[in-house]
């Protein structure tokens, strides 16, 4: 059989179900062979919508997302989305096409070295120099894509490789268990949650991960420990659990650095520093950290770690939950939540201050009540970059792991949209909310088409401000008041929505949000809102986040 043959029949192997991309000339021999497969082939209007596509898929099956490319420009538009994956810990395949192996030691048309642009925003990046390598090449791939962390890997595909006759069987995938704790790690990690005075977990990303969610929830309800989580950690304990509170990760005083504050030991749980850089809540580098992670800490001088557990989180906090039992017997939990009850309160009713706020333009506070409040624990929300992801970020609280994505290792505009085709396809059953800024939204705007055209039940959400909103709230907030010009033109978004032959709606006063989002996903296809939002709030949260002042 041909080399891509045998290519398509390892992906079918490896569980593929569909593959995002934009095909060229280079990898046509693939595209062929994928016509005679099982596997669905969803034709992306750009290479970047589609890497993100496969973002949101992987992060939300834990299976390897994958996408396609042809080479040159198509490499390079695949770059944004895959090292927002790579970064946000996603697992991806990409496939890129190449010119013959015959012309790539010179000069030649839309010849460049992929692999050495891909290297750096990947796991692992690799050229099939020969169709008989496919199956072992295919097999590492998707091996190192899915293997804690997860990420990127990327397989380049020359087009006279493609042809190549071989005779090779395909690899079936195994099964690789995640090593299990140290002992002493986890006897070291139980002595210092026994000597703190006011401990607190840090839920990272690591923690919606591979069931770790279940055993943290057990955790903090075993020892009474309030669990905080980062942007990318929501869900990891629920809204409602009185052991949570909330998220940090806006970068200025909030309620919830206070609990740092007052806090002497930091159980990091699935933490990546990129989430969250420690010199926010460990300013003076005087926390006991204990790290809990499938990789040892990152160095850092304010993250200084006392106890690095290696391994399985699921497998680490069962067996520190095991040990807590047998060393604690009758006298669990070991702290009072209660005492963290006032400060909970106090952000829980900061939270829904504005929810009822009448105003308009909306005001973002209300914006995402209005939306928390309509949406269902197990619906998705993806937040793309902007001013409103910070918004998104404070206020969106969530009761289940994976329900709200947000672009945060890489922070790259044009997520959402995209990301919500991909999630769509990763839990049908679900509704799928894609928030964009105007600016975010029209970065990735023509996958609109894609959406219309295989009927994606997806609702895209766009807050029209008519500026770069989080670059001139940064400038402002440094720079005294000024910025630079950041404003822009926007088309007519319901003639845009129905020129792609969507329904839309244009929020012209307050309290329009739920019945806009009910009609909307009643629609057969994909649907259009835009909302005015008020980022005068911006620099009134900031103020108001340098005032706050909370006994705890």
């Amino acid at each position: 059989m041909k080399a891509s043959d045998l290519f398509v029949r390892c992906l079918e192997a490896e569980g593929v179900e569909r593959i995002f991309g934009v095909p060229g000339e280079e990898n046509a021999d693939l595209m062929l062979s994928l016509n005679d497969s099982r596997i669905d082939f969803i034709l992306c209007r750009h290479e970047q919508a589609a890497a993100f596509m496969a973002d949101a898929y992987g992060r939300l099956t834990g299976k390897a997302g994958v996408c396609l490319s042809t080479l040159g420009p198509g490499a390079t538009n695949l770059v944004t989305g895959l090292a927002d994956a790579n970064m946000d810990r996603a697992p991806v395949v990409a496939i890129i096409g190449q010119g013959s192996t015959q012309r790539l030691h010179k000069e030649s048309h839309q010849n460049m070295d992929a692999i050495g642009m891909m290297e750096p925003i990947s796991k692992w990046a690799q050229t099939v120099w020969s169709g008989e390598t496919v199956p072992e090449i295919v097999r590492k791939a998707f091996k190192i894509a899915e293997t804690e962390k997860p990420g990127v890997t990327v397989i380049e595909l020359p087009e006279d490789v493609a042809k190549e006759e071989v005779d090779k069987p395909v690899m079936a995938p195994t099964v690789t268990r995640r090593p299990a704790a140290d002992h002493k790690a986890v006897r070291a990690a139980i002595d210092a949650i026994e000597q703190a005075t006011n401990p607190i977990i840090l839920a990272g990303n690591g923690a919606l991960r591979k069931r770790a969610a279940k055993q943290l929830r057990r955790f903090a309800r075993k020892t009474g420990i309030p669990v905080v989580n980062t942007f990318m950690g929501k869900g990891a304990v629920a809204m409602s659990d009185p052991h949570s509170l909330f998220t940090m990760g806006l970068q200025g005083r909030d309620h919830v650095n206070k609990a740092f504050e007052k806090s002497d030991t930091v159980i990091a749980v699935g933490y990546d520093l990129v989430e969250i850089a420690p010199v926010f809540w460990n300013p003076r580098c005087d926390k006991t950290i204990i790290h809990i992670d499938f990789l040892p800490a990152e160095i850092d001088m304010d993250y200084p770690v006392m106890v690095d557990v290696v391994s399985d989180l699921a497998d680490a906090l069962w067996q520190i939950n095991e040990g807590l039992n047998e060393r604690f017997e009758g006298r669990l939990p070991l702290y009072d939540i209660d005492d963290w009850a006032e400060l909970r309160q106090t952000i829980v009713d900061d939270l829904a201050a504005e929810k009822d706020d009448d105003s308009f333009p909306m005001k973002p506070q209300r914006i995402i009540n209005d939306v928390r409040s309509f949406l269902a624990p197990e619906d998705i929300v993806l937040s793309d970059v902007g001013a409103h992801k910070m918004w998104i970020a404070r206020y969106y609280q969530c009761e289940e792991t994976n329900t709200c994505l947000i672009s945060n290792g890489f922070c790259s505009m044009g997520f959402a949209l995209p990301g919500a085709i991909g999630a769509q396809f990763a839990a049908p059953d679900s509704r799928v909310l894609a928030i964009c800024g105007d600016a975010g939204f029209l970065m990735n705007v023509q996958d609109l088409e894609t959406a219309v055209r295989i009927g994606s039940r997806i609702v895209i959400m766009v807050w029209v401000d008519g500026e770069y909103g989080l670059i001139k709230w940064k400038q402002q907030t440094h720079f005294e008041g000024r910025h630079s010009d950041l404003a822009f033109n926007n088309p007519d978004f319901e003639m845009l929505a129905k020129s792609f032959g969507m329904w839309s709606k244009v929020i012209d006063g307050p309290g329009q949000i739920a019945s806009a989002l009910e009609e909307a996903f009643a629609q057969d296809g994909p649907a259009l809102i835009a909302v005015p939002v008020d980022y005068a709030e911006n620099q009134k949260l900031t103020k108001r986040l340098g005032e706050i002042e909370v006994a705890i």
